[in-house]
């Protein structure tokens, strides 16, 4: 058992960030140490000199292992001197502004709760002012810090398991729904022997979750921090964005460099394809933009190349190679827009930077990752055996200098070391140009042997690249992994990548496995994940189908890939997936919510943008789970689901309550807005689309075949769902479609508006203005100055459109100004919209009201078995509305309510059906596609 567990203490939340408490009047700012003669020479005379690389003893006199307090413990100077830049501004939130002063006072709080005898703190990083006020506390009380990924429960987990941390630092969801951060206090003194040079430990790259951590010291972080601030000139008018996670040694190193000079921090968890993300940037006046390559991969899709940002000054590039022409492509963009790029190379071990291309010749020298920092030095050590190249001036890259970590850990005992390396060798194979620039030639670590021969999966990328495919590779066992990003084509395309790379390394076909894939896959930094890669291209193992159900509210990563597996029908789902990015709609939209919520307990905002691996609350639960749990429904399937009963109901009749369909419409646009305009890139977005107006128009086109042969009330028009363009004679059949036929067309010609880049581009930039403009046009439509409408008003693809766009802004509306502006529209527009008097204002009621609803109330109270129903009947909402009006006919004499009941459930029949057919047929397609590859003269 552990020793005695004290209660959790909350710490300051950053909900109000603009009044921070006071420290407390027993604990005063912990005064700066004066600095000794040899302090002051390494901090200005010495700061760049190799580290020392003499023998350390564990645990010196000034440990403070076993829990004993140190008598003047080491600390990080940029921390504990936050006071010194007073009122400037340090942290900029969507919520306000931290001065340097608030923010000394919040960091000396929570100093003073972690105590002064040095104890292991582990912190579930995340990009919040909560998190960035425990890491600072830790490291001005000297204070070992564990920074793991907050978003990652495993990890989390293993950390803890595997260190035995003495405070645990993560977020508490409050019964208000609020997110606090707490002090979980395990041992009142260290359980461990802690060095006191240790000031950071952090997961190397690709590591997370491995008991081996980076040792990381004080002067480490202050020397990295104060070379980084130096070469790319950061001043205190600086405002940088946190656009990496604070666990990632670059992210970090952003925060550190801007806090040592007095600069401020954007401090936000949005990513860069979030139009929220840019409001504030722009309202901050961000003048700082870090990124890894898929980084920049999102700021192509949202058009950042047309954005006006008139303060941006700087963006930097590290955390993997950025391919050659995209460098000259953001360099010369730079040059006209008026902001330097740096493209920079690192390590964990080197704390984060070691190298950086002088923005002068990013575009002259693309290729090259540039000279050493202020203060470091390369040496490049000949290669032997078979990674020797015999090149001149290449070799393996050595670094050394004064970031250079301590060593690493792989147990608890390790703590107690001191410097155990001197110099760090990097692992890349690198050259030394002519112009005295650095290039990366290779990786040792990443060669594989593969049926005798030794491949550089790094070669095989680049190669792939120069043919237009973007892949990833590993090796793995006796084959070769190649991910190809799906939008360099599809199942021909396997097999020419296959070709390509057996012709270029000398494999057989057969050892090379390649998997086709939405996205490339990556760790939670953006870096490729290579094990991700091995695991997708090796034979799909059976899922368990139910495994999620069985644990309610404890289901694991894995089961929760598993179950997107089942009900989105892929098979390339990873942790870093989630619903839209697989291609999820509003067909599977119903099914996916209600199991997910069966299997998480409670379901998260924006869940289908999430990825999987952010869809469980981080830490450790601080109450046993209760036995029973409170249920909720999304307010947009409840409404697909009253909906459709009203449609049919009315249509027997059981009761005359019109208007459902209408509602259904500005649902529809809802969940377009929610899963078709996502971060993908214009020609993936357009192809989702083509796909989902083909799921929407096939089975209806098909029952209209068959309802055609049966009844004879229809015509080629009502089949091919353009009836509402021919002239109408008012019969009753010709116009019962009419709401799938809106439907159609709206898909139809949006996805044709959104494939043109400059409309593409405009909804990136201002998805609430795109949809506002949107919903102008309609209202424009509702009253149809140019005659459009046909013989039935109300019913029109003309007129309705402005509810289909008011809900697809409903979906944007994020802000209460926002929302009362959409309400005023549907009350002034939609009254007026239905002809006659009797019945017609019950109709307008249950408009307005659905909508409103859809506006302003997310979810609704539920109960089980009401999830299981509504999420049954919403899910087919559209099969009930094509096959209902050639059931009840035969039922309703004799029992309106058995005609109700039998036409649900001939619906839901019939969509279960469709939906099976409707996966079967691309796997029968690619299957014939195959073949006839296989089979064409001439191929192999």
């Amino acid at each position: 058992m552990e020793a005695e567990r004290a209660r959790p203490v909350t710490i300051p939340s950053d909900s109000r960030p603009d009044i921070p408490p006071l420290p407390s009047p027993f604990a005063p700012f912990r005064p700066a140490r004066p600095a000794s003669g040899r302090r002051v020479r390494e901090r200005f005379a010495g700061l760049f000199a190799p580290p020392s690389t003499g023998p350390s003893v564990p645990g010196g006199a000034t440990t403070a292992g076993g829990g004993q307090p140190c008598a003047e413990p080491r600390t990080v100077p940029f921390a504990r001197n936050l006071a010194a830049f007073g009122d400037r501004t340090a942290l900029i939130t969507e919520d306000g502004e931290l001065s340097y002063r608030q923010l000394a006072a919040r960091v000396a709080e929570t100093a003073e709760r972690l105590g002064p005898a040095r104890r292991l703190v582990l912190l579930a990083g995340a990009n919040r002012v909560d998190a960035l006020v425990v890491y600072l506390a830790a490291l001005s009380a000297g204070h070992p810090l564990l920074l793991v990924p907050g978003d990652s429960d495993s990890t989390l987990e293993s950390l803890t398991a595997a260190y035995a941390p003495d405070v645990v630092a993560v977020p508490r969801q409050a019964e208000n729904g609020t997110t606090t951060w707490a002090l979980d206090e395990r041992h009142p003194t260290s359980a461990h022997t802690l060095h006191p040079d240790l000031a950071l430990l952090l997961s190397t790259s690709g590591s997370t979750g491995s008991p081996k951590l980076v040792r990381l010291s004080h002067d480490n972080l202050q020397a990295n921090a104060e070379s980084i601030a130096s070469y790319q000139d950061i001043g205190d008018s600086d405002r940088a964005a946190t656009t990496l996670p604070m666990h990632y040694c670059y992210g970090l190193s952003v925060i550190n460099s801007h806090l040592l000079r007095g600069a401020g921090l954007i401090v936000t968890g949005r990513s860069v394809a979030d139009a929220g993300f840019w409001e504030l940037f722009r309202a901050a006046r961000g003048t700082v933009l870090a990124g890894v390559p898929y980084t920049f991969d999102l700021l192509d899709r949202v058009g950042f190349e047309g954005m006006r940002l008139p303060e941006l000054r700087r963006v930097t590039q590290a955390g993997g190679r950025l391919a050659p022409e995209r460098v000259v492509r953001y360099a010369e963009l730079g040059r006209r827009a008026g902001w330097e790029l740096f493209v920079m190379y690192g390590q964990t071990e080197a704390t984060a930077r070691m190298a950086y291309l002088p923005p002068r010749r990013a575009a002259e020298r693309p290729q090259a990752v540039g000279v050493p920092i202020p203060g470091g030095s390369f040496r490049l050590e000949p290669l032997d055996g078979p990674d020797g190249t015999g090149a001149p001036d290449t070799g393996e890259l050595v670094y050394t200098g004064p970031n250079v970590m301590l060593g690493y850990a792989e147990t608890p005992a390790d703590l107690a070391l001191g410097r155990t390396v001197g110099e760090l060798r990097t692992g890349d194979i690198a050259r030394r140009a002519s112009d005295g620039l650095y290039e990366i030639v290779g990786r040792r670590s990443r060669f594989a042997k593969i049926l005798g021969l030794r491949i550089d999966p790094q070669r095989v990328e680049g190669l792939l690249e120069r043919h237009g495919v973007r892949a990833y590779c590993a090796g793995d066992d006796d084959a070769l992994a190649v991910a190809v990003a799906s939008e360099e084509g599809a199942e021909a395309d396997a097999s020419r990548v296959r070709r390509l790379v057996a012709d270029a390394c000398g494999l057989p076909v057969r050892a090379i496995r390649v998997r086709v894939v939405p996205d490339l896959p990556r760790l939670a930094t953006g870096k490729p994940d290579y094990e991700a890669v091995r695991r997708l291209t090796r034979p799909a193992a059976e899922p368990s189908r139910d495994s999620a159900r069985n644990r309610p509210g404890e289901a694991t990563t894995e089961e929760l890939c598993r179950l997107y597996a089942e009900i989105l029908d892929r098979r390339d789902v990873t942790e870093d997936s989630s619903f839209v990015g697989l291609g999820g709609d509003s067909l599977s939209y119903v099914e996916m919510s209600l199991r997910l919520e069966e299997a998480l307990g409670t379901l998260p905002a924006d869940w289908h943008t999430t990825p999987i691996r952010e869809l469980r609350a981080p830490g450790p639960s601080p109450t046993p789970r209760p036995a029973r749990r409170r249920r909720t429904l999304e307010t947009g399937i409840a409404l697909r689901a009253v909906g459709i009963v009203l449609v049919v109901s009315a249509h027997i009749p059981v009761y005359f309550v019109q208007g459902g369909a209408h509602v259904l419409l500005g649902v529809a646009g809802f969940n377009f807005a929610r899963f078709h305009l996502t971060d993908a890139p214009r020609g993936r977005r357009v192809r989702a689309l083509g796909r989902s107006i083909l799921r929407i128009a096939v089975p209806s086109m098909v029952w209209l075949a068959f309802a055609l042969a049966l009844t004879r009330e229809y015509d080629l028009a009502n089949l091919l769902l353009v009836n509402s363009l021919f002239p109408q004679d008012n019969s009753h059949p010709e116009w019962r479609y009419w709401f799938v036929e809106a439907l159609v067309h709206f898909l139809i010609v949006l996805t044709a508006l959104l494939a043109l880049p400059l409309l593409d581009r405009a909804e990136r930039r201002s998805p609430f203005g795109f949809a506002l403009g949107l919903v102008a046009l309609g209202v424009i439509g509702r009253y149809d100055p140019l005659g459009l409408a046909h013989v039935r008003f109300h019913l029109s693809p003309t007129v309705v459109f402005f509810l289909f766009a008011l809900g697809w802004a409903a979906a944007r509306a994020r802000t209460v100004p926002r929302r009362l502006l959409l309400t005023a529209v549907l009350l002034a527009t939609v009254p007026g919209l239905f002809p006659g008097a009797e019945g017609q204002s019950l109709r307008t009621v249950v408009v307005v009201a659905g909508l409103a609803l859809l506006i302003w109330v997310p979810v609704l109270p539920s109960l089980d078995p009401v999830n299981r129903l509504a999420g049954l009947l919403a899910g087919s909402s559209l099969y009930i509305y094509l096959t209902h009006f050639h059931v009840y006919p035969y039922i309703r004499d004799d029992s309106p309510v058995l005609a109700l009941l039998v036409s649900l459930a001939v619906g839901v029949m019939y969509g279960s059906l469709a939906t099976r057919l409707m996966r079967c047929a691309p796997r029968w397609l690619d299957r014939r596609r195959a073949a006839a590859f296989v089979q064409a003269p001439g191929t192999r």
